[in-house]
Parts: structure tokens; sequence; C-alpha cells
């Protein structure tokens, strides 16, 4: 396994991170510490969760994987060897379950979402706290496009207020850093350019979609990520699933998330299903399996600091952490690119 810096802290990651959001939903806690073991046998010692997990957002779920998680380092101790990283909800109508709504990241709501964070996790601080998704209206979560709100924006919490709170976490020893997710290139830059001129913490990664399907990240925050060292934490490497080609054809795996949810269907349509086609015959051309061919471009990418990997069995677990073993050629590279030629971002 390999290790990265994330961003300018003191702190190096697992090229492969272990996501943790059907832990609580799709899987129970026994199967979710026997991923964790595992994990930590292959060397995958950054881990990432949310206050929002179990995935789909739901009241009796709130918070259900940070326990989980909790629980395992109880039980087994081995926090020492985590790098874990966790996320405070952004406001919305899907998340009313959470503070009563009350989701904004003032001073007040981050120290209360990280205090509760930290007793669910059984720790006494992270190494990486992360803004879910801005408070502003902006382009995430499936939009490709910025579309101006059409009402003024209200009770928007001041940048410079979240921003100051950080830093004080970070000097109380609550945190070690902090990063971004589901940003875009303007929103990374606004922040780092206020931590620049009110000598702040600047965050050390945003964590946003990319994988073969949706590779609008490297539109802007690429070069934001190479230039600033605010690295990728790419999440949904495999497209719910969609890339490893086992929706093909209308097919409905028996207890695979889109099966059982079928409101996650961005990835979904005639562009994505042909070149999820195409991307299945390249990865037969080349003898690897879907899954390794997808997973193994993210990791191969420059400004991707870490490919947030998830999985219900510790079968699919396996292969997935393997991909950092797989290397591709600079020809299977152009092969990739050329079918993103033709089917340019269809999954935003």
């Amino acid at each position: 396994m390999k290790y990265r810096p994330l961003g300018d802290s003191d702190i190096n990651v697992s090229e492969i991170c272990l996501g943790t959001m059907t832990w609580g939903e799709q899987n129970t806690e026994s199967e979710a510490f026997a991923q964790m073991d595992f994990a930590l046998e292959q060397g995958v010692t950054f881990w990432d969760t949310a206050e929002l997990y179990a995935v789909p957002p739901k009241p009796d779920t709130y918070g259900a994987t940070e326990r989980i998680i909790g629980h395992y380092f109880k039980q087994h101790g081995r926090r020492d060897q985590v790098v874990l990283a966790s996320k405070i909800a952004g406001p919305g109508e899907f998340v009313q379950h959470i503070r009563n709504g009350q989701t904004r990241f003032t001073r007040e709501t981050l120290t209360e979402a990280l205090e509760a964070s930290l007793t669910r996790l059984n720790t006494d601080y992270l190494d990486l706290y992360q803004l879910h998704w801005p408070e502003r209206h902006t382009n995430y979560f499936g939009q490709l496009g910025f579309t101006p709100p059409t009402e003024t924006e209200q009770n928007l919490t001041p940048l410079v207020e979240t921003l100051r709170t950080l830093a004080d976490l970070i000097k109380a020893g609550k945190i070690r850093s902090y990063g971004l997710s589901n940003e875009t290139a303007w929103g990374t830059m606004k922040v780092i350019g206020l931590c620049d001129q009110l000598g702040l913490p600047k965050p050390v990664s945003v964590q946003n979609p990319y994988n073969l399907l949706n590779r609008s990240y490297e539109v802007g925050l690429a070069e934001v990520a190479y230039r600033e060292n605010v690295g990728c934490l790419a999440y949904s490497p495999l497209a719910f699933g969609v890339l490893t080609g086992k929706y093909r054809q209308g097919q409905r795996p028996e207890h695979a998330r889109i099966t059982l949810f079928p409101r996650f269907d961005r990835y979904f349509n005639p562009q994505a299903d042909a070149a999820t086609e195409a991307y299945v015959s390249l990865a037969a051309e080349l003898d690897l399996t879907p899954t390794q061919l997808a997973l193994a471009y993210v990791n191969s990418r420059p400004f991707v600091t870490s490919n947030i990997i998830g999985a219900t069995n510790l079968e699919q677990l396996a292969e997935n952490i393997a991909s950092h073993q797989v290397s591709l050629s600079d020809d299977a590279l152009k092969q990739i690119e050329a079918i993103h030629q033709r089917y340019p971002n269809p999954g935003p």
C-alpha cells in the first residue's frame, strides 16, 4: 500500500480509503467489524465516515455508522492505527432530522456536531473534519452546471466564522486538519484566499465524486489540487457500483444498493449506459475486471490523494483494495480517453 501526504498537514494517508456509509443500513455491525479488520490487514489505515451515515439518510440510522466505528475502537482498540475522517452535514430538506434542520456551519453548530461525532466514535480527536457540502446554493450531488439561486440566500454563516472555528478546533486538539466536500473550484479558492489573508490553516482536501462517468473534477479543481496542494479524496469511484457492470442491461442484483434504493439513479441514462458498456469491454480486452479498470484509473490520477472505496461484503472489499496493485499502460489510458471523448461526463 502506498501512502500520500494529506495536503500541507503532517498526516499521511493510504492510497485506498475505507468508505463506511453502508454500515448500519446494508451492513451489520459484525460485518463492519470484519471490514475494518481486513482493511487494516491490507494497510488501509485511512477511514472516512460522516454524522449523516448510514445512507440513505433517515432519522433512525442517523449517526449509526459512527457508533459502529466507536464500538470497534472500544472493543479492539487500534484507534492509533487509523487516520479517521468524518463530516458535518450541511443544510437541506433531506436532513431536517439533524439538529432540527439547523445544520449551518456556525461556531455553535460546528462545535456541537463535532463533540457528538467524537462521542459516537469513542475518540477525543479527528484527523480530518470535513464540511459535507456547502451552505450556499451551488452545483453538487449530480448537478453539472451552475444555476444562480432564484431567491436571495439568507442566514448563510459568514465564511470567516466557519474558518476561525475550524482553526480553534485545531488549536484545541479536537481535529488535526479540515477539508471540504462536494465543493467547487470557486468555493475552494474562496476558502484558500481567506485563509491566506487571515493567516488561518487552509483545507487539506476536497472530497468530491470522481469516476469514469464523472470526471468533472478535472475542470478547475484538478489545477487547484495541484497548485494549492489540496488533493482530491475521490468518492463514488465505481459510480454507485454501475462501473462494476452489475447493473448492465437492466439487471438489478439482489441486495445491491440501487436495487434497494432506486432513487440513486444519477448514473443511469443512455449515454452513461453506453459508456459503461465501452469500459466493460475495454476491461475484458485488458484482462481486467471492470472494477479493477475503474479503480486503477482513479488511483492513477496525480491530483487524487486517496480513493474512497466501499463494499457490502469482504469479496468486494478485497477486489477494491487490490486495485492499488493494478497499473494501467499508456495504451490503456489512451483507450480510456477515447471512450471519454465519445461520452464525456455522462453521469455527473
